[in-house]
């Protein structure tokens, strides 16, 4: 194993480790981070710049922090437009254009990360833990022959990690000790992502990677076929300030109205529990959970919600929860901040009808 782990430790919530500048393990080069990015509309999306965050996070990094962007379009030169200056650790932007990169496979995208990495000679390599990252590093590290290390939610220094085990329950420290690149998946919920620079010194240089060596004859077998969204006015579950959370409680999805109606006012996101997807209440891309998304709003509110393990594992990092269950003994109020024991059914339309109307 190129990984090992040194410490297990018993923690509520897991926590944002600093980086320690004087700590670190002898390696051929330093000061060589790649960021792996996700872009839409232009821009570069939140959970990319938590990565980024990470990277900063590095010790010995000497500020320089390679974003890698790929697609094809003005949408992909608008995004690198936007990276260049969207921090001033990012020392370039590296741009891979082709109609290849459109979809989110697993396969191009990985043969992508191994070509820049031969020609860059990266120390670390950093991409969000989503559904994107999840899906393309790993398959990225077995190309490098090397062994990932994920969903990490803390720096200790370059080669030491901090990370989530059993649903969030125990933290370990992991240290790698295989040779680079270190690839690492976080965790966006505890990188918070710094505002935007608008000096325009800050600017970083804009380079195409050179596709000329990309071999496209050995792609895989997956095909990209669509991809479907609901069209609404609430905001992204995972960025989202707010959260409105529904369990099985709820008992039917006409009843779970209840929610989206309450979100809708405080210009929230909607979430749910499995109990509730599996019921059929809401679509699956609503789950919130160990195997749903995990999230970390400004605040959470859990209406009938019973605090199962795994649903903690994706809320428990929100800054203030409020719960409320008909049962006292819910393990949901272990962690929330304010509790209520009642009925849902009253709660929420009381807590409506007091509600200012959003402006």
């Amino acid at each position: 194993m190129a990984s090992r782990m040194i410490l297990g430790a018993i923690k509520k919530r897991p926590v944002l480790f600093p980086a320690f500048p004087g700590t670190s393990i002898s390696s051929s080069r330093y000061g060589s981070t790649l960021v792996v990015a996700e872009h839409e509309g232009g821009a570069v999306k939140p959970p990319s710049l938590s990565a980024l965050a990470a990277a900063t996070c590095l010790p010995d990094n000497d500020s320089s922090v390679s974003l890698l962007l790929a697609g094809s379009g003005p949408s992909l030169h608008q995004a690198a437009s936007y990276a260049a200056s969207c921090h001033p650790s990012i020392s370039q932007v590296l741009v891979a254009e082709s109609d290849k990169f459109k979809s989110p496979l697993a396969e191009p995208w990985a043969k992508l990360v191994h070509l820049v990495q031969q020609k860059g000679g990266y120390s670390h390599i950093v991409a969000a833990s989503n559904s994107f990252g999840k899906n393309v590093m790993p398959r990225a590290a077995a190309l490098l022959d090397v062994s990932p290390i994920t969903d990490v939610t803390g720096i200790s220094d370059s080669h030491t990690f901090v990370r989530p085990i059993y649903a969030g329950n125990a933290l370990c420290t992991v240290r790698y000790t295989g040779a680079n690149p270190c690839i690492l998946t976080i965790r966006a919920t505890s990188f918070p992502v710094s505002q935007k620079s608008d000096s325009k010194s800050n600017e970083a240089s804009i380079s195409q990677v050179d596709l000329s060596t990309f071999d496209e004859a050995d792609l895989g077998k997956s095909r990209y076929i669509s991809q479907t969204s609901q069209d609404d006015e609430r905001p992204d579950l995972g960025n989202a300030r707010i959260v409105v959370t529904g369990g099985r409680a709820l008992k039917s999805a006409e009843n779970f109205k209840l929610i989206e109606n309450l979100a809708q006012k405080l210009g929230a996101a909607v979430g749910a529990t499995r109990a509730a997807v599996d019921a059929g209440f809401v679509p699956n891309e609503l789950q919130v959970g160990q195997t749903g998304k995990i999230v970390a709003p400004e605040l959470y509110l859990a209406f009938g919600v019973s605090g199962a393990i795994q649903h903690l594992a994706g809320m428990r990092d929100s800054k203030v929860i409020v719960a409320v269950n008909n049962d006292a003994d819910a393990p949901i109020f272990q962690v929330a901040d304010y509790g209520l024991v009642g009925d849902l059914f009253e709660v929420i339309p009381e807590l409506r009808e007091k509600l200012p109307e959003k402006k």
